[in-house]
């Protein structure tokens, strides 16, 4: 076992070796630029995207044609929600989404209200999930696109996704959904779920930052989407810029594996997780944050009730976790999530998220349940009230 052990794989999981060995070459001999169409290494480079484009396609059941590549789920997601309003907005300007989404969704909306859309924030319930008919109420004729997270960033909870494809469709709206934290861990079938827009992130499952996906239904219903970086016409003249091959032959590579290994990896640390989790649930006063029964398979989000989940951390220097998002955890505020699900701020200051992987170890599960115990038990004593 090697120090420190890594548990905050919804932050950024670790590039597998197999996906490493499948970019080195587009960063070394094989340099062309994909749009290069007049010799062999442009060719080369454009081959290589094709399979990528069938890679990821396949892992959610979508076509090749429908896949446009970007920098991220972060451009992703502010294609999807700009580009949707830019085009749909004269049938009307309202967006549905829930108060948990990730900072890229809610920060775009806030940026999207800004230009004259109207965005309806539904809340969650104490498990995490949305009220199906508080949907159902707030779609109305002007509802252009309703934007709900297939799995939460923070506490791994799974939405309902058919069912509220289902509700969205009845009023007419497109349903974007969020998958950077679920697709790879667990079945994604935009097909099967009715999902018309979903953003996908490489470094989530095991591939290269930098580089993620769009995927964009092309019939029933075929969606329009507005680009929003001009140039060369790139991917289908939805985003301009040169394609960053390596990325994308890993970001492909990944998709690949996880299409494999999916089914055996969701057991193998679902197993994992329950244990860490039942085990430090024998601590007094510690509660499972978010659903139990709807939730990704590697996710626990746990709140240590009268201590600092951030001088936890500190303590416990040999384990990487982390209090909440990575992409606000530079944020004073209490998870705005943890805050959302009803938690108190005591509360919410004294939750830590354990992300496992691919390549954690039963082995690190049980020096990880030991130093937990042990760092909560010795702040508690020295700490006879909390401090936040």
């Amino acid at each position: 076992m090697h120090l420190p052990i890594y548990l905050d794989n919804n932050a950024a999981t670790p590039l597998d070796p197999r996906v490493l060995e499948t970019m080195m070459p587009y960063l070394t001999n094989k340099f062309g630029n994909a749009a290069s169409r007049s010799h062999i290494y442009g060719w080369t480079a454009e081959e290589a995207v094709t399979i990528a484009r069938q890679q990821t396609a396949q892992l959610i059941g979508a076509q090749e044609s429908e896949i446009i590549f970007t920098s991220g789920a972060t451009e992703s997601v502010n294609l999807a929600l700009k580009g949707v309003f830019e085009v749909y907005q004269s049938k009307g300007r309202h967006i549905v989404t829930a108060a948990t989404e990730h900072k890229a969704v809610l920060d775009t909306c806030k940026h999207l209200e800004k230009l004259g859309a109207e965005i309806t924030y539904l809340p969650v319930s104490r498990d995490g999930l949305i009220d199906l008919q508080q949907l159902e109420n707030a779609l109305t004729d002007k509802t252009i696109l309703t934007a709900i997270m297939y799995a939460n960033n923070e506490t791994g909870v799974i939405q309902p996704i058919k069912e509220i494809s289902e509700i969205v469709h009845r009023h007419g709206s497109l349903f974007f959904s969020d998958g950077a934290q679920a697709v790879g861990k667990i079945p994604v079938d935009v097909q099967k779920d009715g999902i018309d827009i979903l953003s996908i992130s490489g470094h989530k499952l095991y591939g290269p930052k930098g580089v993620g996906a769009l995927y964009v239904r092309r019939r029933n219903p075929r969606v329009r989407i507005a680009a929003q970086i001009d140039g060369g016409g790139h991917e289908k003249g939805m985003r301009s810029g040169t394609l960053n091959v390596p990325g994308i032959a890993g970001l492909g590579k990944a998709c690949e594996l996880c299409s494999i290994e999916m089914e055996a990896e969701s057991q193998r640390l679902s197993t994992l997780r329950d244990k860490l989790e039942n085990s430090l649930l024998g601590i007094e006063d510690t509660m499972v944050n978010g659903s139990r029964h709807s939730r990704l398979p590697h996710v626990t989000n746990m709140a240590f009730k009268g201590v600092s989940g951030e001088k936890l951390m500190i303590r416990m220097k040999d384990i990487a976790l982390s209090s909440g998002s990575a992409c606000t955890s530079g944020s004073p505020e209490p998870s705005y999530v943890l805050k959302n699900l009803g938690l108190s701020d005591p509360d919410a200051y004294s939750s830590l998220r354990f992300g496992l992987g691919r390549f954690t170890t039963s082995e690190e599960i049980d020096y990880a349940i030991e130093q937990v115990k042990k760092t909560v038990k010795q702040e508690r004593e020295s700490n006879s009230h909390f401090d936040f």
